[in-house]
């Protein structure tokens, strides 16, 4: 394994005095909770974040850079729920803003949902976050307050693209572009990228994900609120297992599910986990890696099997990789179809920006052996997924 980027070892030889907090991670989270406040009746939220911290430190393997990038996630949920909170006591107009008949991409991860959301982004009718209103919810404020989060957004997806430059040759970010519900959600499977936190794992696998869903609402509602009303059109793969509890929030959404040979899928993200985990462990645990992977992401599309047998019909889009990772000149006019939206010249004016890889960055390469598995282990976690795929492919 290559040695950490200068830039990464300096950064951990800089933040090494600040790493003893790890062994004290309540003292570190009663500072962290000083610093941003505490809205009454939020204790349920702010202990789900203490006892995450707590887990998150027990890492070994967690480097200088890991342990404030820990600290950095719990801040940003803690800050964020509190303003939103706040703006809701504030006006409470907000909670009565509709947001009706969203769209929600899905799938497993690697499956073309970045490009399918992309392609989506581009009608003037839909309304995509972008990643600096994700890391920042808020009203729309004064120009200064809109390039202070876009400079923190920017900040971010340098510092890992700095710190891990392999990292933008599999999933490009910008601060100004659409992103994921991921960075909204207050917990997801993502934490497990950055460490291995095992009991963090078993309490998600219990976990009531209504409120999450609720509250992710309310940042769509504050994101919505004294602006033009659009069709909102969000995504994360990580929705997938979560279906059930997206759809009791959002009733009337529709679901666009991306499908893809989960074999290229689980070598594919394993490939990314393990670029942005470099900067968070040291030593990493390759086949750890690939096992704890392949479990999350079939655990997901189980749970996300088991739910779409309750969606509508008219409410499904299943989207095979073709429709737009071979062909998105064909692919899109169909996609836009099938969620009832209009394609128009203009969007297809502007599609090969879209669908185009990022000047600079390289093409990616994986391989399903280097985290100890095989297409016949994959084969058995997929099964039945790989039968609706095969239904999907055939449609």
């Amino acid at each position: 394994m290559s040695s950490p980027p200068l830039a990464l070892q300096l950064a951990d030889l800089l933040l090494r005095p600040a790493h003893r907090s790890r062994r004290t991670p309540g003292h570190a989270f009663d500072r962290l909770v000083a610093d941003v406040g505490q809205a009454p009746g939020d204790e349920d939220f702010v202990a789900d974040f203490r006892s995450l911290l707590g887990h998150w430190a027990r890492d070994e393997n967690l480097t200088p850079v890991g342990w404030m990038s820990a600290q950095g996630h719990v801040r940003r949920h803690l800050t964020n729920r509190a303003r939103v909170r706040r703006l809701i006591a504030e006006r409470p107009a907000i909670a009565e803003e509709p947001i009706d008949r969203p769209v929600f991409v899905v799938g497993l991860p690697r499956t073309a949902t970045t490009l399918t959301h992309g392609v989506l982004s581009l009608s003037e009718e839909h309304r995509c976050p972008r990643l600096w209103e994700l890391l920042t919810p808020d009203l729309d404020g004064t120009p200064e307050q809109r390039r202070k989060a876009i400079r923190a957004a920017r900040m971010m997806v340098g510092g890992i693209n700095l710190f891990a430059p392999r990292y933008r040759d599999i999933h490009p970010m910008t601060a100004e572009g659409p992103d994921e519900c991921t960075f909204a959600l207050p917990h997801t499977i993502m934490p497990l990228s950055q460490a291995r936190i095992p009991e963090y794992q078993a309490a998600l696998r219990e976990r009531d994900f209504v409120p999450d869903y609720a509250y992710l609402k309310q940042i769509y509602q504050v994101l919505q609120y004294g602006r033009p009303r659009r069709r909102w059109v969000l995504k994360s793969p990580l929705h997938t297992g979560n279906l059930d509890a997206l759809l009791r929030v959002f009733p009337d959404a529709t679901i666009v599910w991306t499908h893809r040979d989960p074999a290229a899928v689980v070598a594919s993200f394993c490939s990314l986990i393990e670029a942005g985990m470099a900067i968070t462990l040291r030593p990493l645990d390759l086949p750890g890696l690939g096992a704890t992977w392949l479990e999350l992401l079939s655990d997901s599309v189980r749970r996300g099997l088991a739910a779409r047998a309750a969606v509508p019909r008219e409410s499904l889009v299943d989207v095979p990789y073709s429709w737009l990772g071979s062909n998105p000149a064909a692919g899109a006019p169909k996609l836009y179809a099938a969620v009832g939206a209009r394609w128009t010249d203009d969007d297809a004016a502007r599609l090969a920006a879209v669908a185009a890889r990022p000047k600079g960055t390289r093409p990616h390469t994986y391989d399903l052996a280097r985290y100890g598995l095989t297409n016949a282990d994959v084969d058995a976690a997929f099964a039945d997924y790989n039968a609706l795929r095969a239904e999907v492919d055939r449609a």
